[in-house]
């Protein structure tokens, strides 16, 4: 039933093109107030990952949903 749904709607898509804008604005914000934003090492690999993650879904689903 869920691939009949995202096949038949773009709105997975969009929420995840609109979440992964959202992070987007997030990190430029925290970045802008701290200027030792992510910290250390695991920090910057925790920020890399989701936003890969994040990157990802969007980029699937849009070809998926095309």
């Amino acid at each position: 039933m869920l691939p009949i749904i995202l096949a038949t709607s773009k709105t997975p898509f969009f929420i995840s093109g609109g979440v992964l804008a959202a992070w987007a604005v997030v990190l430029g914000a925290l970045g802008l107030r701290s200027p030792s934003f992510p910290g250390d090492a695991r920090g910057q690999w925790a920020v890399m990952g989701i936003s890969l993650v994040l990157a990802l879904v969007a980029m699937g689903l849009a070809v998926y949903v095309a």
